[in-house]
């Protein structure tokens, strides 16, 4: 795998790694569970929160990575351009530029 050295070449590769529709409606629904931990975290400043929200958005989308798409997630060697990458295909799917009905 080639090193980036930055996120916006980085970005391409990611979406490269997320090719098939479940990889994506996956992470869409791993991120929208982890939004609402972030959110009740954010009310309660209850650690468990944030506990929960790893688990759902990591567990969903190494699930789609595992079953699915049948690669390793981009998190174990880019972990922070990974979570911002994985962020960023939720606004695109919100916006429609990913299809995952």
């Amino acid at each position: 795998m080639e090193r980036y050295t930055n996120f916006k070449d980085f970005y391409p590769y990611y979406l490269s790694e997320h090719d098939n529709k479940y990889t994506k409606l996956l992470h869409f629904i791993g991120t929208t569970i982890s939004i609402y931990f972030y959110v009740r975290f954010f009310m309660t400043f209850n650690f468990m929160f944030l506990l929960y929200s790893l688990l759902a958005g990591y567990g969903f989308a190494w699930i789609a990575h595992f079953f699915v798409e049948h690669n390793k997630p981009a998190t174990f060697k880019y972990p922070l351009w990974s979570l911002i990458g994985d962020h960023k295909m939720y606004l695109e799917i919100l916006q429609g530029k990913h299809k995952i009905f």
